[in-house]
C-alpha cells in the first residue's frame, strides 16, 4: 500500500474565483486543522480528572476546539465557500473566494469565550446573554458584509465593529469591575486583555480580505488561522490552568460537579414518611380538644370569651 503525501484536494474540490485558495494555502489549513484536533483531544483528556471535578471550562472550550477542527477541515478541503463579486480593486481581482465556514466557527467559539469570561468575572447571566448577542451581531454583520457586492458592505462592517466595541467595554470594564469580588481578579484581567488584543485585529483582517479584496485567499487563510489558533487554543489552555487556583464554590461554578440537584446532606432534616406524629386526644369540659393527623384537629366545648 502506497501513501500519497501530495495534497490532491483540488482534484476533487476545485477552487474558483479570481482570488482563490492555493495548494500552499490548503497545506497551511491542514496544519491548523491538526492543531485544533490535537488541542481538543488534550482538553478531553484533561477533563477526565479535573481539579475537584469541576469541568465547566473544559466543556466550553472542548466544543469550541472541536468546531474549529471541523471548520478548518472543511476549509482545507476547499469546502464551505462562495465566489463573491468585488467592488474594490476589480482590475486586480473581480471576484473573491469567501469561506463562510470560518464565520460558523466564530459563531460558536466567540460566545464560548464570552461565557467563560462572564463566569470568571461573576457578572449576571443577563450580562452574559447580552454579550453573546453582541458577538452574534458582530459576526453576522461581517458575514452579510462579505456577501455584499457594493460599497454598502462597509455599513455592515461598521455595525459589526460597533458591536465588538460594546463587547470590549463589557469584558474589559464591566467584567473587570465585577471580578474585584474574587481573589483572581489579576487572572481575569490577563484573560480579558488577551482576548481583546486578538479580537481587535479581526476587523483589520476582515477589511483586507473579505471586505477590501486587498490580499489573496491564501494570505487570508494564514492571517485568520494564526488569529484563531492564538485566540481560541491559547485561551482554552489559559483558562484550564489558571482556573485550578480559583475557588469555584465562591464563584458558584461547582454545578458541573454537584449537578443541578444538591447532595442529600444539603437538604434540611425531615421526618421520613410514616414517622410523622399522629395522635388523638379527647377530653371533657370547657376547652376540650380532639384531633388526629399532622396537627389537624377539631375543638369541642370551646366557649368564645365575652
Amino acid at each position: 500500500m502506497s501513501v500519497h503525501a501530495r495534497n490532491d484536494v483540488f482534484d476533487t474540490n476545485p477552487a474558483s474565483g479570481a482570488r482563490s485558495l492555493t495548494q500552499g494555502g490548503s497545506n497551511w489549513l491542514w496544519a491548523v486543522t491538526a492543531v485544533f484536533a490535537i488541542s481538543s483531544l488534550v482538553l478531553l483528556v484533561l477533563g477526565l480528572r479535573p481539579r475537584h471535578g469541576e469541568r465547566i471550562f473544559h466543556y466550553l472550550f472542548t466544543i469550541a476546539l472541536l468546531v474549529g477542527a471541523i471548520t478548518y477541515f472543511a476549509m482545507a478541503s476547499d469546502l464551505g465557500w462562495s465566489v463573491v463579486r468585488q467592488h474594490l480593486r476589480v482590475s486586480e481581482a473581480a471576484t473573491y473566494q469567501v469561506f463562510f465556514a470560518k464565520y460558523i466557527f466564530w459563531v460558536v467559539a466567540f460566545p464560548a469565550i464570552v461565557i467563560a469570561l462572564g463566569l470568571a468575572s461573576g457578572v449576571s447571566w443577563a450580562t452574559i446573554v447580552y454579550n453573546i448577542f453582541l458577538t452574534w451581531i458582530w459576526i453576522i454583520s461581517y458575514l452579510v458584509g462579505a456577501y455584499t457586492r457594493t460599497r454598502y458592505k462597509w455599513g455592515f462592517f461598521t455595525s459589526g465593529t460597533v458591536a465588538y466595541l460594546l463587547l470590549a467595554y463589557q469584558t474589559l470594564w464591566s467584567g473587570w469591575s465585577a471580578s474585584r469580588r474574587f481573589p483572581h481578579q489579576r487572572d481575569y484581567t490577563l484573560l480579558a486583555g488577551y482576548a481583546n488584543l486578538f479580537w481587535l485585529i479581526y476587523p483589520i483582517a476582515w477589511a483586507v480580505t473579505d471586505g477590501g479584496n486587498v490580499i489573496g485567499v491564501t494570505q487570508m487563510a494564514i492571517f485568520f488561522g494564526i488569529l484563531d489558533v492564538l485566540l481560541v487554543c491559547g485561551l482554552a489552555f489559559a483558562f484550564i490552568f489558571l482556573s485550578k487556583g480559583w475557588d469555584h464554590h465562591l464563584m458558584h461554578l461547582h454545578f458541573t460537579r454537584d449537578g443541578r440537584v444538591p447532595h442529600a446532606r444539603e437538604f434540611h432534616e425531615k421526618h421520613p414518611i410514616g414517622e410523622r406524629g399522629v395522635g388523638a386526644g379527647a377530653g371533657t369540659g370547657t376547652g376540650a380538644t380532639a384531633g388526629a393527623g399532622d396537627g389537624v384537629g377539631t375543638t369541642a366545648g370551646y366557649t368564645q370569651p365575652v
